[in-house]
């Protein structure tokens, strides 16, 4: 076992919504070059916990940790503004449901943060761009946009954009959900390729699959709880808990239907 300082730590985190408990004192470590499945039934807690980390879902209770750097710290308005700010562009994150720019190109949805953010020069801004591009197999898209972009393309593009700002973790929260079945596999090409590349990953996720081939651990969560956490090869193929079990015994019937 290894005594390195976890990456991400996330710790004793809690989750209410008045008396409906979301979260219930889950604790996780991520260290660098990781990535982590988070699987689980809906409205197990899987997408509030990701969302925890970069504060866009505050916990109740518990701190969220990235490196040395507590990220939900109770700060007066303003500081808070400013140190979130400056968090969340080490946080790239992904969403189901793309969240791009409609009024702008592609070109303009990826410029637009590190013009401002990190206020780089248009010529920067757009090699930037170029070259988050060609790593998504989009650049001949640069000019398109979002109205003339596929699903999986948009996709893509989200990816592209969160990469521009060079964050040293990116999070999923379901980022193929939304997608036709065919579309799928080329987003998933993309995250398969930042693991080649090592780069820390927290992924919500129904793609067993996926899960299974690409990550290295695997934390199935049900009723707010991490009900069980290890190595794909475990969790897939010799599950300790009946709830797991059941849990991946249901998706599989579902996805043979």
């Amino acid at each position: 076992m290894t005594d390195q300082k976890p990456f991400v730590d996330i710790r004793n985190a809690q989750k209410s919504y008045g008396s409906l408990e979301v979260l219930k004192d889950i604790s996780l470590q991520v260290q660098r070059g990781q990535i982590v499945a988070i699987i689980g039934p809906s409205g197990s807690g899987k997408s509030t916990l990701l969302r925890a980390i970069n504060d866009l879902d505050p916990l109740t209770g518990g701190e969220v940790w990235l490196e040395d750097m507590q990220i939900n710290r109770k700060l007066p308005h303003r500081q808070y503004e400013a140190h979130i700010n400056q968090v969340r562009q080490d946080i790239g994150m992904v969403f189901q449901h793309f969240n791009l720019f409609p009024h702008l190109s592609v070109r303009g949805n990826i410029t637009l943060a590190p013009r401002l953010l990190k206020h780089l020069s248009e010529a920067e801004a757009n090699a930037l761009a170029e070259e988050q591009l060609e790593k998504v197999g989009m650049l001949d898209r640069i000019d398109y946009f979002p109205s003339r972009l596929s699903g999986g393309q948009k996709q893509r593009v989200a990816i592209a954009r969160a990469l521009a700002m060079k964050p040293k973790v990116m999070l999923f929260d379901e980022a193929t959900s939304a997608l036709d079945p065919e579309l799928v596999d080329e987003v998933n090409q993309v995250m398969k390729k930042l693991a080649e590349e090592h780069m820390t990953m927290i992924i919500v996720t129904h793609e067993m699959g996926f899960a299974e081939s690409v990550c290295d651990r695997v934390l199935f969560m049900d009723q707010g709880v991490v009900v069980e956490e290890g190595p794909p090869e475990v969790i897939f193929r010799d599950p300790q808990n009946e709830r797991t079990r059941n849990f991946l015994r249901k998706h599989l019937e579902g996805s043979n239907r």
